[in-house]
Order: structure tokens, then C-alpha cells, then sequence
């Protein structure tokens, strides 16, 4: 009996060459990002040293095509890259998550062959880039945009204001969308990439956050800025379209980034309740306990197969916008109840900075609240089931 359905990789089980990818990120998280963290979350700033480190090991251009400096990697490599990062530190996840999937995915699918020719080497090089879409008025409401671009000689010039750009204080490309005409509405939706060092561009406040504390989280302000034509990603009025495509995709990185901590965690509590000794034996030893581990591990791996199968859905070309959301969902909402549970294991150990979890605990929550709050999840699954 034959069908045309398409045949999809086991989800479970990893190639050759992702296992090898996957390890080696491992063995870079140990090695060059755990020694960081602890002074990273202090200064609420990346270590300039290992954002080096990150362009050196290849992580920062995995999708980007390998004639321009990049891997030419997949979907499910990024989301290894990611989860294996965040097992050790989210902030550092977060840095190789947008610049794969929210910046290079857009310039894969909406650049010219001359755009890709200039941003993608330096992409993959030296140049971390940032995806400005939020501003105050526009967060779920993603495309109520104040930001304006004026048509005039020679490209467009640039007016508003950008909010919670992740990347922000470091990034030297940024992806920017603003609108041509607020009559059109949505269609009036334009991107363009802006230098850094572009005159009348600047870097406002740096938000105090919650967690993910090191990776950086800002305003940006354009005053007057402007960008050439050549500098327009994508037609004019369809810059929405590639906002939605961006996004769709980084809700499977918000996903490896949720999975990775839970996992995290996880291990974290484990090797304690292994120390850990009441009433003569090992915390992990009684049954209560190892229930509790139990059901964790279960719901996190529930999680992890939607993320997969999301990536994996992505590789084959398949619409996302329903996988990618669940994934998204589920991810972040198991990621709050496993890290919780950690910090209860640990007791009052685990209300402490001295220990591990109560950071995997505050880095959790930011998972149900960007690229799409967890009721935007759910509005756009059920928009796929009633439609």
C-alpha cells in the first residue's frame, strides 16, 4: 500500500553528524561558558571573551549558508545548540538562538544574493545581529507599529522607538520593521536592516531583569535615520510577512531554550538528592521523591518531542505556525513546574544564590511571556483547529 504522505526522521533518534554537533556544544558549554556564568549573571552582561568564543566554535552562523561563512546547518541543529547551552546557561542560549533563527532566517528567506553577500560573512564572523519588532504599544499586538519610514531620496528615513530588543547593547546589524503607511495597516509593514554606527541611531535603557540577566535586553531610538534602499529587506508592505516567519521558527529556539533548563535543573536536583542524606539514607531514595522525578522527566520529555517535531517539521518545509506553538507552550509551561520542583528539592539550598537551581528557576519564566505570550500560543493553536 503506498502514500504520499511525507516520511519524517525518527524523533528520537539523532544522525551521526547531530550526535557529534551535539556533543561538541555540550563540551563548549562546560568548557568555555559554565566558568562565565556565575560572573555573567553578577554584571548582567555577556563576557565579551566567549561572545568571541561562540563566532569561533561556528555557532553563531549554523543556518547560514556555508558560501558565505556559514555551516549551511538545519532546524534541529540549532534547537541542540540551544537546549545543550541552556542546560548550563540560558543568556548564553538566547545569543545563539536570535542570531540563527530571528536574524539569519529572515535574511535566508527575504535577502538578495548582493544583502546576503554583505550581512552573512559578517554574521557569521564578528557581527551579532537583534530582530526589532516591540515597541510600547505593540506587544502581543505585534503590528500596531509607531515606528515610521518616510520615503525619501534614495531609501527611506526612519522615526519611533523599539522595546525589549534581545541582543540590543551588542548588536551591530539590527533587523528593524517599521511602517510605510498606517492606513494599510499590517500591509504597511516594511523591514530594513540599520547599522549600528547609523547617524541618528542609538541604544537606549538596558532593562533589570527577572533572569536571563546577561543576555541583554534594550531600547532602541531612531532619530532620523536613514536607510538606504539597498538596505530593505524584502518588498515594501510585506515586511509582516517575514516578521510571522521569523517568529514561527524562533518559538522552536524559545523551545530548546525552555527544554534545556528543565533539563538543567533536572540533573541539578538529582546529583543533590543523591548527596543529600535525612533519616539514614539518600534523599533519592525514597519513593515520594523519585515519583515526583518521575513525573518531571516524563513531562519534559513530552515537551522535547514537540520541540523536535517542530524542527524537524521545519527541515522538511512544513507550516509551523500551529507545531511551532505548541512546541512553544508546553515547553515554557513544563519548564516553570520542573525548575520549581527543583528548588523544592533542593530545600532551603535551593532558595540560595550558592546553588544552581533558583537561577534555572528565574531564567524559566521569561519562556511563557516572549516571542508570544502563552495566550498568543494558545490563540494561534486554536485558530489551526477552528479554521
Amino acid at each position: 500500500m503506498s502514500s504520499t504522505a511525507p516520511i519524517r526522521p525518527a524523533l528520537t533518534t539523532l544522525s551521526d553528524e547531530e550526535q557529534a554537533f551535539r556533543e561538541a556544544v555540550a563540551a563548549f558549554a562546560a568548557g568555555e561558558v559554565q566558568p562565565r556564568v556565575a560572573q555573567m549573571e553578577r554584571d548582567a552582561k555577556l563576557d565579551p571573551a566567549l561572545i568571541k568564543a561562540c563566532f569561533e566554535m561556528g555557532l553563531m552562523g549554523i543556518q547560514a549558508p556555508e558560501d558565505q561563512g556559514g555551516a549551511g546547518g538545519t532546524v534541529m541543529m540549532v534547537t541542540l545548540a540551544v537546549e545543550e547551552m541552556s542546560k548550563v546557561d540560558a543568556s548564553s542560549a538566547i545569543l545563539v538562538d536570535v542570531q540563527n533563527t530571528l536574524v539569519a532566517n529572515p535574511l535566508r528567506a527575504a535577502a538578495t544574493p548582493e544583502q546576503q553577500k554583505r550581512w552573512f560573512p559578517r554574521l557569521c564572523q564578528d557581527t551579532i545581529g537583534a530582530y526589532a519588532l516591540s515597541e510600547a504599544s505593540s506587544g502581543s499586538d505585534a503590528f500596531a507599529l509607531q515606528t515610521r519610514a518616510v520615503e525619501a531620496k534614495g531609501g527611506w528615513t526612519l522615526n519611533g522607538r523599539k522595546l525589549w530588543i534581545t541582543n540590543g547593547a551588542e548588536a551591530g546589524l539590527y533587523i528593524v520593521f517599521a511602517t510605510v503607511d498606517p492606513s494599510q495597516g499590517y500591509k504597511g509593514i516594511t523591514a530594513f536592516v540599520v547599522e549600528r554606527s547609523a547617524k541618528g541611531f542609538s541604544v537606549g535603557k538596558k532593562e533589570d531583569k527577572l533572569g536571563i540577566r546577561a543576555s541583554s535586553t534594550t531600547e532602541l531610538i531612531l532619530e532620523d535615520v536613514f536607510v538606504p534602499t539597498a538596505d530593505v529587506l524584502g518588498p515594501v508592505g510585506q515586511g509582516y510577512k517575514i516578521a510571522i516567519k521569523a517568529l514561527n521558527e524562533g518559538r522552536v529556539g524559545i523551545g530548546a531554550q525552555m527544554i534545556g533548563i528543565a533539563q538543567g535543573a533536572l540533573d541539578a536536583a538529582i546529583a543533590y538528592l543523591k548527596e543529600r542524606r535525612q533519616f539514614g539514607q539518600p534523599l533519592v531514595e525514597f519513593q515520594g521523591i523519585q515519583f515526583q522525578l518521575a513525573q518531571a522527566a516524563t513531562e519534559l520529555e513530552a515537551a522535547r518531542l514537540l520541540v523536535y517535531n517542530a524542527a524537524r517539521m521545519k527541515d522538511a518545509g512544513e507550516d509551523i505556525a500551529q507545531a511551532g506553538a505548541m512546541a512553544k507552550l508546553l515547553s515554557s509551561q513544563v519548564c516553570e513546574r520542573v525548575t520549581s520542583l527543583a528548588v523544592e528539592l533542593f530545600g532551603g539550598y535551593g532558595y540560595t544564590k550558592d546553588y544552581p537551581v533558583e537561577k534555572y528557576y528565574r531564567d524559566a519564566k521569561i519562556g511563557t511571556i516572549y516571542e508570544g505570550t502563552s495566550n498568543m500560543q494558545l490563540a494561534t493553536i486554536a485558530k489551526g483547529l477552528v479554521k
